[in-house]
């Protein structure tokens, strides 16, 4: 698979959370921890998601912010 996005991070499906419309799917990756998507719950079941699935995160933004406390 090759994309043009470059904010993409391999890690390992943590766990999963399905609801009736919406999916949420922790994957802990190396550098920042663990990342939470939410996807639609017939997204999950079409890609076949597992929990210990090795998997890529790939982040999609149109806007990065950074703040100081």
């Amino acid at each position: 698979m090759q994309l043009s996005a470059r904010n993409t991070l391999k890690g390992t499906v943590e766990s999963i959370k399905s609801g009736a419309v919406m999916a949420e799917v922790t994957v802990k990756v190396s550098a920042p921890g663990e990342v939470t998507a939410a996807i639609t719950d017939s997204s999950r079941e079409r890609l076949g998601i597992k929990e210990g699935d090795e998997v890529s995160v790939i982040i999609k933004a149109t806007e990065v912010m950074i703040a100081t406390s």
